[in-house]
């Protein structure tokens, strides 16, 4: 079977970190959406998404495929479901489209064949907010801490360490010398080649995947998800960072979502606690107006290639564009759009070919090569964001 995740209208609530990627390209627990449907499938998945991000995650046509909803997490019994199901057959709940089985011709001309529905009544999870990221981290680190870790062995603990409970598995060549590991309150996994140096608190349930780092005396809390190649230090609590992004430097960040390539300056911090206990409200790009978030503690929203400058205060329920570079005294903004550089005494517009010229050298300091995909990514989305009157 040719399975494929495609994008439902929840993409653009989850703007700005899907201007850059697909929705199932969004970690939250240890995997992103993508990987834990392909640990379930046991098979590779491609993608249904927007044209200009489709050369970089293309989709895959054969004569018999399943198209499964992006946003949603599987679960077992999901998986069986859809398994069974039959060309023509359209697996849903209430208003949620779970996934459709079409052939070639079906697809191409946009018909559902014989357009059976199958009603599902089981449980399952979808992300339908930006606070749904971290929000739902918790069961997801413990989710996807079971499927990585059922019937493996852990590379055994230094003496050095104090461990508290048992739910800790430890990835081959990572390592963990002086620090403090608390299981007690949900589980602890580091991947392969990680590193979480002396006098590191951390309590679970915390995820750190392959090649990232833990500085020194730093303080985390549950549920916090470190994607790969990440370094933190000073003091997160439910923040999930999608990978290769930098918090190396004391400050605090709570209930936030990092993208990919960001860099926080030392002694950054951001306010996820109204002073007043209420409701944090969420710049959305989709409805371009503050929403409710559902939650009182909300922290900052930064997607890809965004920066911060050292000292900088963000709000209570700050959401950071992509490609942006924040800095200057005093708390910034509640919305900072894309491409766009200075703070709360004024910003402007971040020329494009300057931002990719600078994402180009962050990627040059982890070895890697900026692609020409990921260019023309943000060349339109640049060209996207520019459109918004708040932009210009």
């Amino acid at each position: 079977m040719n399975y494929i995740l495609f994008d439902d209208s929840v993409r653009e609530t989850l703007k700005p970190l899907t201007y850059t990627r697909p929705v199932c390209e969004i970690r939250v627990g240890i995997m992103t959406i993508r990987e834990k449907w392909e640990k379930y499938l046991n098979t590779k998945t491609s993608t249904f998404t927007e044209d200009y991000l489709s050369v970089k995650y293309p989709i895959e046509l054969t004569d018999a495929m399943m198209l499964i909803n992006g946003s949603i997490c599987p679960v077992p019994e999901m998986v069986k479901v859809i398994k069974k199901m039959t060309p023509g057959q359209t697996l849903v709940c209430y208003n949620d489209v779970i996934a459709m089985y079409k052939t070639k011709e079906g697809f191409l001309s946009e018909e559902d064949d014989n357009g059976e529905k199958i009603e599902y009544k089981g449980e399952f999870v979808k992300l339908k907010s930006l606070c749904d990221i971290f929000l739902l981290n918790d069961s997801e680190i413990r989710k996807d801490f079971e499927i990585l870790t059922n019937g493996r062995k852990s590379q055994k603990l230094s003496s050095t360490n104090t461990v508290l409970g048992k739910d800790i598995f430890v990835e081959k060549g990572a390592k963990v010398e002086c620090a403090t590991l608390n299981s007690t309150t949900g589980p602890i996994y580091i991947g392969k080649d990680c590193e979480i140096m002396e006098n590191a608190a951390i309590r679970g349930p915390f995820a750190m995947c392959d090649n990232s780092i833990v500085r020194l005396s730093a303080k985390i809390y549950g549920a916090t998800t470190l994607g790969p190649y990440c370094k933190v230090g000073g003091e997160l609590e439910n923040v999930v960072m999608f990978g290769y992004s930098n918090k190396a430097h004391d400050g605090f960040f709570g209930n936030c979502v990092i993208g990919e390539w960001c860099n926080i300056g030392a002694d950054s911090n951001a306010s996820n606690l109204k002073n007043t206990y209420e409701e944090v409200r969420l710049w959305s790009i989709e409805k371009n107006t503050f929403v409710p978030s559902g939650t009182m503690f909300c922290g900052t929203i930064m997607a890809d290639h965004s920066k911060c400058g050292i000292n900088t205060m963000f709000n209570t329920g700050t959401v950071i564009g992509v490609s942006s570079n924040i800095y200057g005294h005093g708390y910034q903004r509640n919305y900072i759009p894309s491409f766009v550089w200075g703070g709360n005494s004024g910003i402007k517009v971040y020329e494009v070919e300057k931002a990719i010229e600078v994402a180009e050298k962050v990627e040059k300091r982890r070895d890697m090569e900026m692609s020409d995909d990921d260019k023309r990514i943000l060349l339109h989305v640049y060209r996207l964001t520019l459109k918004n009157k708040r932009q210009r």
